[in-house]
Formats: C-alpha cells, structure tokens, sequence
C-alpha cells in the first residue's frame, strides 16, 4: 500500500512539472513585424518603381506614414485577381506570393509598428 502511495505521489509530481515546462515554451512571444524590418524592404522590392519616387508616378510609398495611411488599400488590391480592376502588382499577371500578402497583413494585426 505504502508502495502504490509513493507511486501515485512521484507519478503526480511528474505531471505538475510537465506542466510548468509546456506553460513556459507556451509563453514565449513571437516579434511582431515592423515597417523598417519587415514592411519597407517588401515595398521596395514589389512596388517599384512605380510607387517608389522619383521614377514613380503613382501614388508614394517611401515613407512609414504613407504606406501607414494607405495600409488597407495596399491589402485590398494585392488581393484582387489579375484580371480584376485596382489589381496590383499593376501590369503583372500573377498575384503576389501569400507569404508576401501575409507580410502586409500581419503588419496591420500587429499594430502597424515603425521600429
């Protein structure tokens, strides 16, 4: 009896310390995205230089502030077909990888982070 006792206590503390290791992995905080790491080298790689000045004669997106202020369009037009009017990449027939969609949006979700 007094074996099955010490079996059932160890067998329990076990349990409690397996759940104290899971909470602690469970707890680590994934970065967020910013626009300095994260948003402005998309933007200069996929939108230009149609929006990236000088050589740019659409609406601008060298700064923090104006891809900031124009977030939800940015979102709502790379994801629009090709054959879809508003459609960008503007002249490309596929639509941005979703890697790169998932860039943008988890940037609004993040709460649109300069730095």
């Amino acid at each position: 009896m007094r074996k099955l006792f010490i079996t059932i206590v160890v067998a329990g503390l076990v349990m409690v310390l397996f759940q104290f290791c899971g909470n602690k992995k469970a707890q680590v905080a994934i970065p967020k995205l910013t626009y300095e790491a994260n948003v402005q080298p998309l933007i200069s790689s996929k939108c230009s230089p149609c929006h990236i000045p000088p050589r740019g004669n659409k609406k601008p997106y060298a700064t923090f502030d104006q891809v900031k202020g124009d977030i939800d369009e940015i979102i709502r037009r790379v994801h629009l077909n090709p054959t879809d009017k508003g459609f960008m990449p503007f002249k490309k027939t596929e639509k941005l990888p979703d890697s790169v969609i998932n860039v943008l949006v988890q940037w609004k979700a993040d709460g649109l982070l300069e730095k």
